[in-house]
């Protein structure tokens, strides 16, 4: 099962939260309402993940939209699985899940996030911190001005 992880929900809560805040603080707009149903389920029954492919028509696009808010890959430029590595040493991703990852659906890719973020021992999140920032830095210019990524080498 592709899973959407609790974690997950919850940001793309909050990212309608700020997206679109209530009018009244009292009511819910539609998309806070389909994942605040989902989230709700899943702490009642005790479950961190939901199946990316079974959520609610609305839920799921009120997610889809929040995970396009979201960098695409973990890459920052520094790849040692070209050298022979398992494992990234720059993004923490097998060799495995860097080349296939195109072919991933947004859930698995969420999981392998999860999982490096979790982990938190490559480079993008100590050494070369900086240069992740920077990407979303870009990343967001990007998408503000509605121009294709052209990120410096």
């Amino acid at each position: 099962m592709a899973g959407i992880h609790i974690t997950d929900i919850e940001a793309a809560i909050n990212h309608w939260r700020s997206k679109n805040p209530s009018a009244d603080g009292v009511a819910l707009p539609p998309e806070l309402r389909a994942l605040a149903e989902v989230y709700g389920l899943m702490v009642y029954h005790r479950q961190d993940l939901a199946d990316e492919f079974s959520l609610p028509l609305a839920a799921a696009q009120a997610w889809q939209d929040w995970y396009a808010s979201t960098p695409d890959t973990p890459c920052i430029a520094i790849c040692s699985t070209s050298q022979g590595d398992e494992s990234c040493k720059g993004c923490g991703r097998s060799f495995e899940e860097v080349q296939m990852w195109i072919e991933l659906s947004p859930g698995e890719k969420r999981a392998i996030w999860r999982r490096i973020t979790v982990d938190g021992t490559s480079w993008r999140f100590n050494r070369y911190a900086e240069r992740a920032a920077e990407d979303r830095h870009w990343a967001k210019a990007a998408a503000d001005a509605q121009v294709p990524l052209d990120l410096k080498p």
